[in-house]
């Protein structure tokens, strides 16, 4: 073969191999809809996948980016929702991964002690409260429980849990926290201490910790699932510490919103929906750069006071890269992905939403994947 005719071969290949690679990084680029897909978080009906399960649609056609699974359906007042042996559960969760079109975050809320999704009576584990392990205040015992509760969740395949609660017990009456001894105590170190233990144990098998309620619930005296939980007269700066060493600890990937109204930091609105305190604070004074979570979207302190479209975007452009739809309280609606993703676009396409801002939490949230 000569020279010439070498070199003309060899630049077509190369110009093919160009041309396909072009192909391919422009098929990659995600769409804004499957951007704003990845930053929903959704809960749903059924222990096991059939056809007809909308979340099966949700995972393949919207790029859903997580999902939460729930002991008991709260609409219904009925059980199993997600849950009921462990057998069950580890296949309800291969499933959803296999019709995911990214890594998939699955999440619960198994903080021990009352909230405790994956319960005894189902062949898990038993846990115990945040409380009883801080008034105990033993390292051993705390290492020791974090770890049976994180290896459970790591033999499930669910890769986050939304603990631990670094809430301060400032009001131990408090009926969303102090009261369901959600705490570890009224004193930030000692929260320190066994949150980060708890994070520690989570963090060596694999699972992401989401540190919740920021900017701090423990001194409410109202539930925010119920209704408007003002901690303007209640709430301290010293409720900030937990979150300022954790995140200084590099243990907080992801941290939760409350939706508590704090007149003294936000004169408009709650923490979910503020700007100043989800980015001033959070981001700004903390220097927090990981993924900003909501709590559920659905609880009354944010539907009695808002629409669905304003908090929607309120809570986007405060901050929150993750919107939680937990599908468990008032009323189950099976097109709640379609819905919220409808609502985003129609937002960004009257630029009350940048595609920036989505842009920013895009990348925020697939940074977090890579690691699980």
């Amino acid at each position: 073969m000569q020279k010439n005719q070498f070199l003309s071969i060899f630049f077509i290949i190369l110009l093919i191999a160009l041309i396909a690679s072009c192909e391919k990084d422009e098929q990659e680029v995600p769409t804004l809809e499957e951007k704003i897909g990845q930053m929903l978080l959704v809960g749903f009906r059924g222990t096991e996948l059939d056809a007809s399960n909308h979340i099966i649609s949700d995972l393949e056609d919207y790029n859903l980016g997580g999902v939460i699974l729930y002991e008991k359906d709260g609409p219904s007042q009925s059980r199993p929702r997600n849950i009921e042996s462990t057998g069950q559960v580890h296949q309800l969760v291969l499933d959803l991964k296999t019709h995911s079109r990214e890594k998939l975050f699955v999440a619960i809320d198994q903080e021990g002690g009352v909230v405790d999704r994956l319960k005894a009576t189902y062949g898990f584990p038993e846990t115990v409260s945040a409380q009883y392990l801080g008034e105990l205040n033993n390292e051993d015992s705390t290492r020791n429980r974090a770890a049976v509760l994180a290896s459970t969740l790591q033999s499930m395949g669910i890769n986050v849990n939304f603990a631990p609660v670094v809430d301060l017990n400032v009001n131990p009456e408090s009926p969303a926290i102090g009261a369901l001894g959600r705490s570890f105590s009224a004193n930030p170190d000692t929260v320190v201490f066994h949150a980060g233990i708890f994070i520690d144990e989570h963090q060596k098998r694999g699972i992401l910790n989401c540190c919740k309620h920021f900017p701090g619930h423990g001194s409410a005296t109202a539930d925010s699932h119920l209704g408007l939980t003002d901690v303007t007269q209640t709430w301290s700066e010293i409720e900030l510490e937990p979150y300022r060493q954790l995140i200084d600890a590099g243990k907080c990937p992801m941290v939760m919103s409350a939706h508590v109204f704090n007149q003294n930091l936000d004169t408009a609105y709650p923490a979910t929906l503020s700007h100043e305190i989800l980015t001033g604070i959070l981001r700004g004074q903390l220097g927090f750069n990981g993924v900003i979570v909501s709590d559920a979207m659905e609880m009354k302190a944010i539907t009695e006071q808002y629409g669905q479209e304003e908090a929607i975007g309120l809570a986007i452009n405060a901050g929150c890269d993750i919107l939680v739809f937990s599908n468990n309280i008032s009323e189950y609606n099976p097109d709640v992905v379609p819905d919220v993703v409808s609502i985003i676009l129609e937002l960004v396409d009257k630029g009350k939403i940048s595609e920036q801002r989505i842009d920013q939490s895009y990348e925020r949230i697939m940074l977090l994947k890579s690691n699980i």
